[in-house]
């Protein structure tokens, strides 16, 4: 009998879900929109529906599968209450006791568990990934915004409430860039993918840029990806977002290893796909604000989850982490 778990993603627009084995192959997978209309019992009836369909779907590839459970990743998921609570991005009001509703109807499975994304991206790096022989490591997910996942002895950190690990909501410039969370100053101001943004047009306004690559650019339009594009090009603008953006990413990063000492920290999302041009800098700035005690000890490296699947494998991971 081959056992595998179910890998459930909540993002702002859409759903995703898979299937996936004890490897961290995904068997299939599928997606259902993120309501937008706030009716959390329909939205699970549809979730429950569509994982449903994709456990048939996999069974007809191998009928000698053992669905052990559910792993969910979502904003604000609280891992102790199996709840999601107050997520600014999702149409849910106030708090949604998500595993409780689910359960209902996978009362057969041995584990429904939820988490935070970053934190799923966590135990997905550690059950399938690069930190398989490790015990403490740190994952940073920069995207839209900045996540962490904070592993300790091999267990995930999650503090008294079950929020620990914002390290995104670390203060890097006070009364700075407001933050998404309504705070000033903020890592994730400066080193998700909007902050990249950001910073290159305070940039372009800097130095008048107006031959540099991105300055046709309105900022609706400009991405990370244009910014990878035009610095591969030699665009000065666009190289000096990528070494602020490393400098600050560095600054935090030193933060969390004078905090927990781990063993390596992986950083995980869109940006991070530019290679040497975030990597670099980022392992420099980390460098030069680290205590003596801890320099050139502490490993900067990419994930090894494929970026396609990695929400989903992360969640799954959830399970075998559960049932442990």
């Amino acid at each position: 009998m081959k056992q595998v778990s179910v890998g459930v993603d909540i993002g702002g627009t859409n759903t995703a879900i898979g299937v996936v084995d004890e490897s961290g192959h995904v068997l299939t997978k599928d997606n259902i929109k993120t309501p937008d209309h706030g009716d959390i019992d329909q939205y699970i009836q549809d979730l429950s529906a569509a994982i449903r369909k994709l456990i048939t779907n996999a069974k007809m590839l191998n009928e000698n599968l053992e669905v052990l459970g559910i792993g969910i990743g979502a904003p604000n998921g609280n891992y102790y209450n199996g709840t999601i609570e107050y997520a600014p991005n999702l149409s849910f009001e106030g708090i949604v006791p998500l595993v409780e509703l689910l359960k209902k109807h996978f009362d057969d499975l041995k584990a429904v568990a939820l988490t935070n994304d970053a934190n799923a991206a966590a135990i997905g790096e550690m059950i399938y990934g690069g930190a398989k022989d490790m015990k403490n490591f740190v994952m940073y997910t920069l995207g839209t915004g900045v996540g962490s996942g904070l592993v300790v002895n091999g267990d995930l950190v999650y503090g008294a409430d079950g929020f620990a690990g914002e390290c995104g909501h670390t203060t890097l410039v006070p009364g700075g860039r407001l933050c998404g969370c309504g705070a000033l100053g903020h890592l994730e101001a400066y080193c998700s993918a909007p902050g990249m943004k950001r910073t290159a047009f305070e940039l372009l306004v800097k130095y008048n840029a107006n031959n540099s690559l991105l300055a046709d650019k309105s900022y609706k339009e400009l991405n990370s990806k244009m910014i990878y594009d035009a610095a591969v090009q030699g665009d000065k603008v666009a190289n000096e977002v990528f070494e602020l953006t490393g400098h600050y990413l560095g600054q935090g990063i030193a933060d969390t290893v004078h905090h927990l000492s781990p063993e390596a920290v992986f950083l995980f999302g869109g940006p991070t796909a530019a290679g040497d041009l975030i990597f670099k800098p980022t392992i420099k700035s980390m460098e030069d604000h680290l205590l003596p005690i801890f320099k050139n000890k502490i490993k900067v490296l990419p994930s090894k989850l494929d970026a396609g699947d990695a929400a989903i494998v992360g969640a799954s991971a959830l399970v075998w982490k559960e049932l442990e």
